[in-house]
């Protein structure tokens, strides 16, 4: 088996249980052989060895019973940096790089000096405003020891020094007034998380996805803890689910009743992001 038969083999496997079986192959066999895309292609008649055939097997094997690729090689991508992910984090999803790219606008408009990111999870969205924003301090705090772990390796090795990592409850831990609160809390409500793909609720961590009865637990407690937290200008950017965007925007402005509150569609067209700002 050359590279090019083994990249078959390795989509035809995945065909029935991946959405996107040609490029799992890819990364799967680029995993183990630790090499660049760009090598497969140029070495494409290169034989595998009997150990690296059976261990891509293995491998595939594991991708067909829905584990996460990203958790099988250890990385996902995110903007144009990889993080290091684990089973103790959530797996970076396009619709973040949207709520991303909507803070960070606003902070540079508005002078934004400070950020957190609230239920960091793989640091990801903390990462990506420290690189963006050379300027802006930024904490990233999430209830789990274990993800802190994950962002505290991804922020030393993609934003080294720049990001201070805290464990805390929500907003719990902030004893000063920011410019601006980003979060990906968990949203999903308990009856959609029955209905979740196997790769998902099997692998991935509830408490970064179960939101409770209504998926809006958290993001109601992060709401009331923001209350005191947030300077008279700022801002919160908070990605939600697409069926939840008018839930969310009374709740938010009953706690912020002079607020200006924005519903944004993700790439989709979905409600997916609220902004809410308050009055300069």
């Amino acid at each position: 088996m050359d590279i090019q038969a083994a990249l078959d083999y390795g989509r035809s496997q995945l065909t029935p249980s991946s959405p996107t079986p040609k490029v799992d192959a890819r990364l799967l066999l680029e995993h183990l052989l630790d090499v660049p895309h760009s090598y497969l292609i140029v070495h494409h008649d290169q034989e595998l060895t009997p150990e690296q055939k059976k261990n891509y097997r293995k491998l595939i094997s594991r991708a067909q019973k829905e584990e996460p690729v990203p958790y099988i090689i250890g990385h996902a991508p995110f903007f144009d940096f990889d993080l290091h992910v684990a089973p103790g984090v959530l797996i970076p999803r396009p619709e973040t790089e949207q709520l991303v790219e909507l803070a960070a606008a606003w902070a540079r408009e508005n002078k934004a000096a400070t950020a957190v990111d609230v239920g960091t999870g793989s640091g990801c969205i903390a990462i990506a405003l420290a690189r963006f924003l050379p300027d802006l301090q930024v904490t990233a705090v999430d209830i789990s020891l274990e993800a802190l772990a994950i962002a505290q390796q991804n922020g030393a090795r993609l934003a080294p020094g720049r990001i201070q990592f805290q464990q805390s409850d929500l907003l719990q831990a902030i004893d000063t007034p920011v410019d601006l609160v980003v979060a990906n809390l968990p949203y999903v409500t308990s009856g959609e998380w029955q209905a979740l793909a196997d790769g998902v609720k099997l692998y991935e961590p509830a408490l970064a996805l179960d939101g409770g009865k209504d998926g809006l637990d958290l993001i109601r407690q992060l709401l009331q803890q923001a209350t005191t937290r947030l300077r008279s200008n700022g801002a919160i950017f908070l990605e939600i689910g697409w069926q939840q965007s008018k839930v969310v925007q009374a709740a938010a402005q009953s706690h912020f009743p002079e607020a200006n509150i924005t519903v944004l569609p993700d790439f989709a067209g979905h409600d997916r992001i609220v902004k809410i700002a308050l009055a300069k």
